[in-house]
């Protein structure tokens, strides 16, 4: 579904990425692990081109899209939560969905808005609701329902469970498990181990822009030498 290869991305002279590799197969929840600054977000952002690799590849669906404008990446069926969730504060929470309304595409799940308030639950309950009046967890979930309505076939989450309630972080890996069901591909970035454990396939530990583990997470269990110099606060 996804193949990285050899990502390097810099912001101005800055370097950032260094050689990033990894691959996610489809229907796959691969977790991109690492502390604060590790490369995480960039490495979305570069998948997205949002913030365009000056070396290496992206090849989604066996297509190379690096380089292309990100509205095209959209288009062509990748869909990205940013971790600021962006929503149209002045806009219901059914306004929000619509505004990411695309067509149903072939090989990827069509989203409904009875199939998304399905999914979360809490969002129906607001539907009628500002953007500004729910609070950081439905966010989230209105961010990454609005997200589904473009009908991705692949999902790039940015730390879905950072800064919002445990039991919001449960119904979150709830949703993340019930997406793998559908059929989607998942590539999230995360600081949370337990939570990459309760909703991952494999793991990818970033450390200061390259790449120091890429296997499953009981894989990394087994290794727990890796854990400890990567993920260890």
């Amino acid at each position: 579904m996804l193949s990285v290869s050899g990502l390097e991305t810099f912001y101005g002279r800055a370097q950032v990425l260094h050689g990033v590799s990894f691959d996610a197969r489809a229907g796959e929840v691969v977790a991109l692990l690492g502390r604060n600054g590790a490369g995480k977000t960039t490495t979305l952002k570069s998948v997205m081109q949002l913030v365009p690799p000056r070396r290496g590849r992206v090849t989604f669906r066996g297509q190379d899209i690096t380089r292309w404008p990100p509205h095209r990446v959209a288009k062509a069926g990748l869909g990205y939560v940013p971790e600021e969730r962006r929503i149209f504060t002045q806009l219901t929470v059914a306004e929000n969905l619509e505004v990411g309304r695309q067509r149903p595409r072939e090989g990827a799940a069509p989203w409904t808005e009875a199939a998304l308030f399905d999914l979360f639950p809490n969002l129906a309950e607001r539907r009628g609701n500002l953007g500004k009046a729910l609070s950081g967890g439905e966010q989230q979930m209105l961010t990454i329902a609005r997200t589904l309505m473009g009908n991705p076939s692949l999902v790039l989450l940015d730390e879905p469970s950072e800064g919002i309630a445990p039991v919001i972080v449960e119904q979150m890996a709830a949703a993340i498990l019930r997406l793998k069901s559908e059929g989607l591909t998942v590539l999230l970035s995360e600081q949370n181990l337990h939570f990459a454990h309760a909703v991952a396939d494999r793991a990818v530990i970033l450390e200061h822009g390259a790449v120091r583990f890429d296997g499953t997470l009981a894989e990394l269990d087994a290794q727990p030498q890796v854990r400890d110099a990567y993920l260890s606060v």
